[in-house]
C-alpha cells in the first residue's frame, strides 16, 4: 500500500515549504503500517529535484502534466488525482462498483498541506470519490486496515480532536504548523551529510532513489470550467505562509502609506508583511497579507506585531510563531500580554530607529 502526497511547487522550483512539512506527516502515516511514501505534482518533471524528495523519504513519484493545465483548475486536479490513484500505471479508473478510487487498492491515503489549493482540491476528491476528508491533521498513524487515528485543530487550533478515520482511503490535509520548519530543514541537511548506506548512492540516496514518471489525466467536461492563473510576480518570492520572518501591521500603522517603513523592514529582514484583518477591511493592503482565523496563519521564527492590538482570532493565524514581539502605545493590548517581549512606544518612531540600527550594522 501507498500514502500519495501532493506537492505545491513554486515558481523558482521546489516543493513550497507547506508542502513539504505534509509531506513529513505523510510519511509518518506511511511508517506506522510499514507502507510506501510517494508523491505527485502538477507541472514538468524538474520541478521537484529528485533528490529532495529522497530527503523526505519518497521512493516513488508522478508528475502530472497537460497542456491543458496551465494554471491552477482544481476539479481537474482532484480528477487528475482520483484517475493516478485509480491505477499507478495507466490511471485508466476501474469499475466504479469495486469502491473508492475505482478499487484498485493501492493508495491508502492521499495528503496535501492544508492550504487554499490542498483543502480544495481534496475537498473536490472527496465530493468526487464519496470519501471523507479530515483538514487541518497535526499526526496520522495507520490503527488497523481502513482507520487511521488522527490528530487535527479544529476552531482554528484553539481545540485539538483526537479521532479515527474509519476509510478505504483516508484524504487528510495537514496543518501548517503540524511540523516545525526547522524539523523539515533537519531532514534536508541530514540527509545530505549522513553516511551512504551499503549500495547506496552518497549524499542520502540522491536522484537514483525517486523514480519521477509523468502522467497524462483524463479530464471530463467542465473540469476546467475554472482555471486560474497566478503571474510570476505574485508567485515569486516568499511566500507568507512559509516566511521566517513576518512584520504585521494593524489599525495603529495609519493608512496604506505608513506600510512603507514595515515593506523595508521585511526586506532587512528576509521576511514578508503581513497584516491583521481591519487592515483589509479597510482596503489598506490585500487579503492575501492577512494573518489570522479568516487569513494566513503563519510559523515564522519572528513575527514582529506593530500596531495590532491582538483579537482572539489574529491570534489563532500567529500562535505558531517561535518568538513575538509587539510593537505597541497600549501596554495592555492582549498581543503585549501574549507576547515574548513588548516595546511600549509609537511604531511610528520605533521601526525607522530599528530601520537605521540594522542599516547601520551592515557592511
Amino acid at each position: 500500500m501507498t500514502v500519495l502526497c501532493l506537492i505545491e511547487t513554486d515558481a523558482g522550483g521546489g516543493g513550497v515549504d507547506a508542502s513539504m512539512r505534509a509531506l513529513a506527516v505523510a510519511r509518518g502515516l506511511a511508517g506506522s503500517a510499514d507502507e510506501e511514501l510517494a508523491a505527485a505534482w502538477f507541472g514538468p518533471a524538474e520541478a521537484v529535484s529528485p533528490g529532495e524528495l529522497a530527503a523526505a523519504g519518497v521512493g516513488r513519484a508522478w508528475a502530472i502534466g497537460s497542456a491543458e493545465l496551465s494554471g491552477y483548475a482544481p476539479l481537474a486536479w482532484a480528477r487528475a488525482l482520483a484517475g493516478l490513484a485509480a491505477d499507478p500505471v495507466t490511471g485508466s479508473a476501474a469499475d466504479p462498483a469495486a469502491g473508492p478510487l475505482g478499487g484498485s487498492g493501492w493508495i491508502s491515503a492521499i495528503v496535501a498541506a492544508a492550504t487554499d489549493h490542498g483543502n480544495e482540491v481534496l475537498a473536490h476528491l472527496g465530493a468526487i470519490t464519496g470519501l471523507p476528508m479530515a483538514a487541518n491533521c497535526v499526526s496520522a498513524a495507520r490503527i488497523a486496515p481502513g482507520k487511521c487515528r488522527l490528530v487535527r485543530q479544529r476552531w482554528a487550533g484553539s481545540l485539538i480532536e483526537d479521532a479515527v478515520l474509519a476509510a478505504p482511503v483516508a484524504l487528510l490535509t495537514v496543518a501548517a504548523d503540524a511540523v516545525p520548519a526547522d524539523a523539515v530543514l533537519a531532514d534536508a541537511v541530514l540527509a545530505e551529510v549522513r553516511p551512504a548506506a551499503a549500495g547506496e548512492p552518497a549524499g542520502g540516496g540522491g536522484d537514483a532513489e525517486v523514480s519521477v514518471e509523468v502522467y497524462q489525466p483524463e479530464l471530463a467536461d467542465g473540469d476546467l470550467t475554472v482555471l486560474a492563473a497566478e503571474s510570476a510576480d505574485r508567485r515569486s518570492g516568499v511566500s507568507l505562509a512559509s516566511a521566517r520572518v513576518v512584520v504585521g501591521g494593524g489599525r495603529g500603522v495609519g493608512g496604506p502609506d505608513g506600510f512603507a517603513v514595515l515593506e523595508e523592514l521585511a526586506g532587512l529582514l528576509g521576511g514578508v508583511v503581513g497584516v491583521s484583518r481591519v487592515v483589509t477591511s479597510e482596503g489598506w493592503r490585500p487579503h492575501r497579507q492577512q494573518v489570522g482565523q479568516t487569513g494566513t496563519k503563519i510559523t515564522p521564527e519572528l513575527y514582529l506585531a506593530c500596531g495590532i492590538s491582538g483579537a482572539i482570532q489574529h491570534m489563532a493565524g500567529c500562535q505558531g510563531a517561535k518568538t513575538i514581539v509587539a510593537i505597541n502605545t497600549d501596554s495592555g493590548a492582549p498581543i503585549v500580554t501574549k507576547a515574548d517581549y513588548a516595546v511600549i512606544g509609537d511604531l511610528h518612531e520605533v521601526l525607522p530607529a530599528l530601520v537605521e540600527a540594522i542599516k547601520a550594522r551592515r557592511p
